[in-house]
């Protein structure tokens, strides 16, 4: 199990260092990645959330192109990141992926699981959905497919995989705290703050 977030080719953005990306895809969020690819990984966050004010809902958009572009990331009360958890089956290659809509700012619905008679799901197209049925869970990789693969796993393993889920997010949340450092000026404090909101996690500061 690994938090992803979805990320595509970046044009011409020019703000800050960011990785090669030739397509759309997901990429896995950890305390590993290199500098670039936590570069890009903010990127993506900021972008999800970068959508003009309307009249009397934000402040104006800065002058500065840094500015008006972390704008919404800074400005707006609920943040969004596109992406989710991916798991995946390693003795079938069965591959569990958030759908379409998901945001990483729910993973804690997954502990919704443990509790739920009801299947949660996870974004749509595909509809992805995880149900307990005793002391087990299954991960429904399309649930508007009857024939739809699906991973089955114990209840016990399921809460190891989101405890080092969230430790992939941590650390990769003090990853991002050290390239803000470095590369956001006198943004740093006010985007680790919204990175640590949109993760659902306490600063790492």
């Amino acid at each position: 199990m690994q938090p992803v977030l979805e990320v595509h080719a970046s044009g011409d953005f020019n703000l800050w260092p960011v990785a090669d990306v030739d397509s759309f895809g997901y990429l896995a969020l950890s305390g590993e990645l290199t500098p670039r690819e936590v570069g890009t990984a903010v990127m993506r966050i900021v972008a999800c959330n970068d959508i003009d004010p309307e009249q009397g809902d934000r402040p104006p958009r800065p002058a500065d192109p840094l500015g008006s572009f972390l704008h919404g990331l800074l400005t707006f009360d609920t943040l969004f990141a596109a992406g989710g958890f991916r798991v995946t089956d390693s003795a079938t290659g069965v591959t569990f992926l958030p759908g379409c809509c998901n945001g990483l700012e729910d993973w804690r619905e997954w502990h919704r699981v443990f509790d739920s008679g009801w299947p949660v799901d996870f974004g749509h197209d595909p509809d992805p959905a995880a149900e307990r049925l005793g002391e087990t869970v299954l991960l429904t990789v399309d649930a508007e497919r009857s024939d739809s693969p699906v991973i089955e796993l114990p209840v016990a393993d399921l809460r190891r995989l989101l405890a080092g889920a969230e430790d992939d997010l941590a650390g990769f949340l003090a990853l991002a705290t050290e390239w803000a450092d470095r590369n956001l000026s006198h943004y740093a404090v006010p985007v680790v703050a919204a990175l640590a909101r949109v993760l659902d996690l306490p600063p790492a500061r």
